[in-house]
């Protein structure tokens, strides 16, 4: 294993996201700085360590409690709450603990230890780490310079092929009259691997990250059925896609989906739509998080309007093997081939 800290990064969780994340990561390392990997799928492991071993030391780790004990910033991208849960918080194998079983002088207010997640995970659960890690440092002196950091991404596997993710940062300061700027300094010096800086926004305290990622993704998944029926509407009445798409795209009604990753077929190159809607957000992860906005919405008592029927449409849609699995912009595909009672708010006999 390593012997500098400092020098030493963990990256926990090489799924559709995190494998290409970690990649740019590696690529955006000194050479000198050692990068450590865990996944429970061993071939993607190995796959990693063969497409990399030019860019840099990497090392296969067992669990979060080897990542935290000897490196100085250890990010995770991980699917579920209940993932998040076993990985920071088993007391054998769980981060925190490994975290707290760190040489005290490894870390120091000018190099804390950073422990990054990056999924989009319910706001419940990213508190609790927050508070268990806060609980601990009392009785665990290692703790005193280890911070908790919700930095969830937004741009899809597409944006982490790229590195062009947008960041979105909670981190809670060691007390209140401490400042973050030298801590969010160097956060940012490693997310930008994987995301250009102006896409790396402070956020607030621990859990605001997660907040802001969640009412984004509350938009997206509203504006992919609305764009969706948008140019179904026009396809259907014999118009261009590609044409509508441009005027749409030059108007009042651009956004990411029609510009980004456009649900129409062969409108635009490289976007999931044109590959029978294959590696991208999919359905069931684009309704999940939907439903984790009107969740939030719930919370501070913010009235919603759209989330209900596009949850519903989105039910529908996965309910149907043909789109089950699919990228949300699938929704283009399943109004176009649905009847026209689905749709037009009349209801259904």
């Amino acid at each position: 294993m390593p012997s500098s800290p400092n020098d030493t990064v963990a990256f926990i969780g090489l799924g559709v996201m995190g494998y290409p994340m970690a990649k740019n990561l590696r690529a955006g390392l000194a050479t000198n700085k050692t990068l450590l990997i865990c996944d429970i799928n061993t071939e993607a492991l190995d796959r990693f360590k063969t497409e990399t071993e030019r860019s840099g030391p990497v090392e296969i780790i067992a669990n979060g409690f080897e990542a935290a004990k000897v490196a100085n910033t250890v990010i995770t991208m991980l699917p579920t709450s209940s993932s998040v849960k076993e990985v920071y918080l088993d007391p054998e194998t769980g981060i925190l603990a490994g975290a707290a079983a760190s040489s005290p002088s490894s870390s120091s207010p000018e190099h804390p230890k950073l422990l990054l997640e990056c999924g989009t995970i319910d706001p419940p659960t990213i508190q609790l780490v927050h508070k268990t890690l806060e609980s601990m440092r009392s009785i665990h002196p290692p703790l005193s310079n280890t911070f908790f950091v919700d930095a969830p991404v937004s741009g899809g596997p597409m944006g982490a092929q790229s590195a062009s993710l947008t960041f979105m940062v909670g981190c809670s300061p060691p007390n209140p009259d401490s400042s973050l700027t030298s801590i969010f300094s160097q956060i940012k010096s490693y997310l930008s691997t994987m995301g250009p800086p102006s896409s790396i926004f402070p956020c607030g305290p621990c859990g605001s990250g997660t907040a802001f990622k969640i009412i984004n993704n509350y938009l997206s998944a509203i504006t992919s059925l609305a764009a969706s029926e948008a140019l179904n509407m026009g396809v259907k009445a014999g118009l261009d896609p590609k044409l509508l798409t441009e005027v749409i795209n030059a108007s009042g009604g651009q956004c990411w989906v029609t510009s980004k990753s456009n649900p129409v077929p062969g409108v635009q190159e490289n976007v999931p739509s044109s590959r029978d809607y294959e590696g991208g957000f999919r359905i069931e992860l684009c309704a999940k998080v939907l439903g984790m906005g009107s969740d939030l919405a719930r919370a501070v008592g913010a009235r919603t309007v759209l989330d209900g029927p596009t949850l519903a449409a989105f039910a529908e849609a996965m309910a149907d093997g043909r789109y089950k699995g699919k990228d949300a912009r699938v929704v283009y595909r399943w109004l176009s081939e649905s009847g026209s009672a689905a749709g037009n708010g009349e209801g259904e006999e």
